[in-house]
């Protein structure tokens, strides 16, 4: 079985396409293959996996994380999602700008953004669960956010009326974020 990318247009955010083999009986597909990651440029060393479940309109996000530095490849297992990461590196020609891409349980497509992005995610089905290896452990002290509908930022999100917890609803904008000490972790 072969692992494909497709680069976007942020340098570091790369889309994954595992291949899978499909019969009556259902699919089956290897979704990391260290060698092949290793091959590919990707990471092959992830030390943490998360897998959350959200219902339809749920925006999380836009996460990260610089202690220490987490890169996620996220994938969906069930529903679909709209998979989105914007560039948080100061001295980075695409600074502020995102990429985001549907991905599905029956596209299979993943999704992997390194730690000097913000990442996040807004559920398109009635239901939805998403996966993401992480490179890094999670450490409540090394991690912040980007405001999910920051408008120098300007993501176009697929959904209307969000659903957001507390914590994404009162994030800082990335100007914000770029005036603090932390944010020199990602130059």
């Amino acid at each position: 079985m072969q692992i494909t990318i497709e680069k976007t247009p942020i340098d570091g955010a790369i889309i994954v396409k595992p291949e899978a083999f499909e019969d009556e009986r259902g699919f089956f597909m290897e979704v990391f293959r260290k060698d092949q990651f290793e091959q590919l440029g990707l990471p092959s060393e992830f030390v943490q996996l998360n897998h959350s479940a959200s219902r339809k309109g749920v925006v999380r996000g836009l996460h990260f994380q610089w202690d220490p530095p987490m890169g996620k490849l996220m994938r969906v297992t069930v529903g679909s999602a709209f998979l989105v990461a914007v560039d948080i590196r100061k001295d980075s020609p695409t600074l502020g700008k995102w990429f985001g891409i549907e991905a599905s349980a029956e596209n299979k497509i993943q999704f992997f953004a390194p730690a000097c992005f913000a990442r996040g995610f807004a559920v398109l089905s009635d239901y939805a669960e998403i996966q993401y290896m992480c490179t890094g452990i999670y450490g409540p002290k090394g991690e912040s956010g980007i405001l999910w509908n920051d408008p120098e930022i300007g993501i176009e999100w697929p959904v209307k009326n969000p659903i957001l917890s507390d914590k994404d609803k009162n994030a800082q904008t990335l100007a914000q974020w770029l005036q603090r000490e932390e944010s020199d972790h990602f130059k």
